[in-house]
């Protein structure tokens, strides 16, 4: 009986997706493509007022570079959505030289604490490519997805 119940304490917790992101992860550090460190939440201020699409990945993730051409595809067809790129790369000349190399359209930043600071944590970043929905107001409207077909992103920009 222990059990039963300690799985389904799992599934409720599981199923728990914030609409706003914690104060410690809009406090994290990222770094821009010309070095200058800004904190997560200047990034979302930036965007407010329109739906965001975060995309969380690397150069060395083969999941998130042959899914690039479906991204660019959902970037032409929703041009009033703002891309935002959060890298997990290991060193900021191989992430600079994707960007370039797949020209990745969008704003770039470098996850200096990678997966295991705040912001990572906040996620829960066990895979990539992730990506987030982020609505007009700042509210997260899809908070969990690992495929760029997921339909669940377009039915995200239409909230």
């Amino acid at each position: 009986m222990r059990k039963i119940l300690f799985l389904i304490f799992l599934v409720l917790v599981g199923c728990d997706k914030p609409t706003d992101f914690s104060k410690d992860a809009l406090q994290e550090k990222l770094v821009n493509t010309n070095q200058q460190e800004l904190i997560f939440k200047n990034i979302l201020t930036k965007h407010k007022g329109n739906k965001i699409l975060i995309d969380v990945w690397a150069s060395w993730c083969k999941d998130c570079i042959v899914t690039l051409p479906d991204l660019k595809k959902i970037q032409d067809k929703n041009p009033d959505v703002h891309f935002v790129f959060l890298s997990l790369d290991k060193s900021l000349k191989r992430w600079k030289r994707a960007i370039e190399h797949f020209q990745i359209v969008g704003d770039h930043y470098f996850m200096i604490e990678g997966k295991n600071g705040v912001l990572g944590d906040f996620l829960g970043l066990w895979w990539i490519p992730r990506y987030i929905v982020v609505n007009e107001s700042g509210a997260i409207t899809l908070f969990k997805s690992t495929k760029i077909t997921d339909k669940n992103i377009l039915e995200a920009f239409k909230k």
